[in-house]
């Protein structure tokens, strides 16, 4: 009797599993208990029966070490593979990334286009999101901290939002208690608007705290932000692709030839590297910085020279 329910055990848990396209992914919500999930997969004929599944499971003890998640099972695959998969918890992380110098319209095209999320912002007010994961702040710029996230397949937006401005409280948290003390630079939040200008400008990681200096230079001595990207984010739908002389004229809280000081929010989310610029610029004297044309920048500390550098590099590239 003991040799033929091995055999039958054996039978049903060792054989490859003949599965389809359709039942190849398998959703293993949290609280699933070994029945639960048992009963599920014979519901869906991925395992022939559930009492076999169930046995075995309890067994060899992993009715108290099952993880939800996604997992993937592919054809040819045993029952008792499947059970060992879910026990060490082997699903598949799908992920959402957040890239340096990405502004919040771009992110949330992001996850509007990633299917295996639940899209929850879809239903919910501006006010409510702002609520749940801005804070204290008037606005969900800068605010997330660029990295690669994973999650499960049914995880919403909101889920992954907010595990992102968790991780850029805690850098930015860590870095100002590390800063170097600037009179310019009040509060963490100045600190991420500052970081979000250098990281549009800069292209070359290197030269992140030099275009800091230059933006808190000109901060000491009242001069005019007068950069490019807050003007571009001012414009929103209204920026063509390329910026024209008399873009510079159009008013707005974002603007930098018009408005002094710093703008009302970020611009896009900034890496480390340029918050730590802005907490550590360079010490130089220098008050401008142009393109050479290879992402690199020439730092100038007069407008004498800035000049010759602008006739250089921009209408003479060559040279």
């Amino acid at each position: 009797m003991v040799l033929f329910l091995f055999i039958g055990l054996s039978y049903s848990l060792f054989i490859p599993l003949q599965l389809t396209v359709e039942n190849s992914i398998y959703e293993l919500k949290s609280g699933y208990s070994l029945r639960t999930i048992a009963k599920d997969l014979a519901q869906k004929k991925i395992i022939r029966e559930p009492y076999s599944f169930i046995l075995m499971g309890k067994l060899l003890g992993i009715q108290s070490h099952i993880k939800a998640g996604s997992y993937e099972f592919r054809n040819g695959m045993s029952a008792y593979e499947l059970l060992t998969k879910i026990a060490h918890g082997d699903a598949i992380d799908y992920e959402v990334k957040i890239i340096d110098g990405m502004n919040f319209s771009q992110l949330k095209k992001e996850l509007a286009q990633n299917p295996n999320l639940s899209h929850q912002m879809d239903h919910l007010t501006t006010e409510v999101v702002l609520q749940q994961l801005a804070g204290n702040n008037s606005s969900l710029e800068g605010v997330f901290y660029p990295d690669t996230y994973f999650f499960n397949r049914g995880d919403s937006d909101i889920q992954v939002l907010k595990r992102a401005k968790n991780n850029m409280d805690s850098h930015l948290r860590q870095l100002w208690q590390n800063r170097e003390q600037d009179p310019l630079i009040h509060t963490p939040y100045e600190a991420l608007i500052l970081a979000s200008l250098v990281e549009k400008e800069s292209a070359v990681v290197s030269e992140q705290p030099l275009i800091a200096a230059v933006f808190l230079n000109r901060l000491k001595i009242g001069m005019r932000l007068q950069t490019d990207p807050t003007v571009i984010f001012g414009l929103g739908s209204r920026y063509s692709g390329k910026l024209h002389h008399q873009d510079l004229k159009i008013d707005n809280v974002y603007n930098t030839y018009t408005r002094h000081g710093l703008p009302p929010t970020p611009i896009a989310y900034p890496s480390k590297t340029a918050l730590q610029a802005v907490l550590h610029p360079a010490h130089t004297d220098d008050l401008y910085f142009v393109a050479k044309g290879d992402g690199a920048h020439y730092f100038s500390k007069t407008l004498a020279q800035h000049n010759q550098a602008v006739l250089k590099y921009q209408h003479h590239p060559s040279q």
